[in-house]
Parts: C-alpha cells; structure tokens; sequence
C-alpha cells in the first residue's frame, strides 16, 4: 500500500510517502533559498518521495525563527519560489509550502522583540515576548493568507500551515502560553479562533479547491499545556475550517523527536494518539514520528489509521530512500536517530544535512 496513489484534497499523489518538513537553514538573510536548497529538492524528488513538504517559510519578518530560514513574505520571493517548484515538476515530483510566524519562539539573531499571544518566557520561549496587541494579530492572519498567496502564484502543488511545535498557531491553542481574556483567549473556541480566521484568510487568497493542510500539534507535552483531548477536539473541526488534510504530531521543539530508534516498536511514537484522533476527523492523516522500517509504515496504513507516512530524519540521511524501498534493495532506513542532524542545523549556522555521511556525499 506504501506505494498506491493517494489525494490531498485535489492533490493527487503516486505514494503514501511524504518528506515532512524540514529546516533546512538554506536561505540568505533576506530569506532568499541557495542553490544548495535547489539542489537537494531535486534530490529528493529523483528519489521518489510522493510529496515534498518545504521547510517552515516565515510569513512576516516578525515570524523568522532562526537565520538561514526560507522566506515567503513578500512578493520579491515569488521568482526564487518558482525555480524551487519548476526544479521539482521537472523531475516528477509534488511540493507543497509550509508557512510558519515563530510567534515567541522566534530567536534573537532574527527578531528583536518576538511577539506572542500573551508575554511569556522559560520554560516555553528562550526568551520574553510581549503580547500581541489586536491589531497585529489581524495583520498576522492577513501574513499567512498573502504567504499562502504567494505560494500557489509560485508552483507549489499545496500550502501546509505549521500549527505544531511550539511556533505561534501552537501559542494560540495552548492554555500554557495563551493567557488572553479576550476574543483570542479563554476556553478552547477563543483559542482557536487565531487558527480558524488564518484558514478562512487563506481560503479567500487561493479559491475552495487548491489544497490547504496542516501540521497540528495534537498535545504541547508540557505541564499545563494542550491536553490530549482539547487537541482532538481541535482536530475535529479541520473539515469545518475548510483544510484537506491533517499531518499529526506534538511537543514543543526537541520534544517533538526521539533519539535512539533501534527497533521497530520504537518507531510510529505518535500512532497512540494519531488512533485516538481518528475516529473524530474524515481527513487523510499524515503520520509521523520515528519510522524506519517498511513493515511498520505498511501496518499503519493498513490499519486504516494513517493515509500518509511522513519522513524526516531518514530523508536527511538518504533522500533517495523510497526508492530504495520500492526496488527492494531496503527495508529500513540506516538513520539511527542520533539527531546530530538538529545541532547541525539549529546551532551552528551550517546546512541541514547528516553527520554521519561522508563529505560530498
């Protein structure tokens, strides 16, 4: 099944393989991408993966997350945009953007002063944000839904919203960092109002039938954060809001990954949860977290549970792997999940790319 075509909303894809998003760190300060991003979607489309999913594009100034991040939040990026799309559609392949605003995760090389729903600090943000005053909240929304613009005038094949991991769409749902009392905060409709009036903003930008889709983080892992059962019952509402697809995951930055995986019932740590959800939404599910071997990708699609599995540790490493898979010269990925990968990329300012291959490779 890992190899049948599948659909996001009008989008039709050849597999069940998605490259998930994955911070590249291959863009200059004004967040224009290098050839070196060029390079590796071309990669990865000659590999064989069913969708490619950008690395998080801020959507405003005020939303860049780390230096060397893709932008999309003005219309000088379009032509850089549409060599990225042209360079995949001529190798076969679909690719879709995810727009992001780091909200008060944004750090400090890139904003000065990072903006929230509401002014926090430790444990969830590096560092204080101040409060969002309404105004720029609507101009927020109005952000994503340009940047969502920008993306199908460029190529792209569909437009993920980032609402997982702790960037802004996840300080709005989560009671932790959300502790407005006004139309934006309180109970869980408030909360999730942000995230509803950006789908409606984005649906007004690129008409009812071009593929819009989110990354949602279905719980933040933190004391006092979104719990379970609220973030599944944000879920439930995705087919309202008018989005064609939901890719599943949780925690707030590192917490978002596991180290270590060895064996397969270390792999799909998300599929608990993603179980939990599914009888409550009608969309196709994107799961990811953790898969390495085939087998284990199969029983989650078999299951009728996920209609998507999404890589990103292992296409670091080879982006070559569904390919790989489908000739049966692989069963499983060679990432070990050591994470080196996120230092590289997080910290030092150097390109994503696994430490463990040799130079040139």
């Amino acid at each position: 099944m890992l190899f049948t075509p599948g659909r996001i909303g009008s989008l039709e894809l050849p597999n069940r393989l998605v490259r998930s998003a994955t911070a590249e760190r291959m863009a200059d300060e004004k967040g224009f991408p290098k050839p070196e991003l060029e390079a590796l979607y071309t990669e990865l489309a000659q590999g064989g993966v069913g969708l490619i999913i950008t690395g998080h594009m801020y959507v405003a100034p005020s939303g860049k997350c780390h230096e060397e991040m893709t932008g999309i939040y003005s219309d000088e990026h379009i032509p850089a945009l549409v060599r990225l799309t042209k360079t995949v559609h001529k190798e076969g392949g679909k690719i879709a953007a995810q727009i992001n605003h780091g909200g008060g995760s944004s750090n400090a090389e890139t904003v000065a002063e990072p903006i929230a729903p509401s002014s926090a600090g430790e444990p969830y943000f590096m560092r204080s944000a101040r409060s969002m005053a309404p105004g720029e909240i609507e101009e927020t929304i109005q952000a994503y839904a340009q940047a969502a613009r920008r993306a199908k005038e460029s190529g792209f094949d569909a437009v993920q919203i980032h609402g997982a991991h702790g960037y802004l769409i996840s300080q709005f749902t989560s009671p932790l960092t959300n502790k407005r009392n006004d139309q934006w905060g309180g109970n869980i409709e408030n909360r999730t109002r942000f995230l509803r009036r950006v789908c409606q903003a984005i649906r007004e930008q690129v008409g009812p039938d071009y593929p819009v889709f989110i990354k949602f983080g279905i719980i933040d892992g933190l004391e006092e954060g979104l719990l379970p059962e609220e973030g599944i019952q944000i879920i439930s509402q995705f087919i309202e809001m008018g989005l064609d697809a939901v890719e599943i995951s949780g925690g707030v930055g590192y917490q978002s990954t596991r180290k270590g995986i060895r064996k397969p019932a270390e792999e799909g740590y998300f599929m608990p949860i993603i179980e939990e959800a599914r009888p409550q939404t009608d969309l196709p599910i994107l799961a990811v977290g953790g898969f390495r071997s085939r087998h284990v990708m199969e029983r989650a699609l078999l299951s009728g549970v996920a209609d998507f599995i999404s890589l990103c540790r292992p296409l670091i490493r080879e982006p070559g792997l569904p390919n790989l898979i489908q000739s049966g010269e692989r069963e499983k990925s060679t990432c070990i999940s050591a994470n080196n990968c996120w230092p590289t990329k997080m910290n030092t300012g150097i390109a994503c790319k696994c430490p463990a291959l040799p130079e040139g490779d």
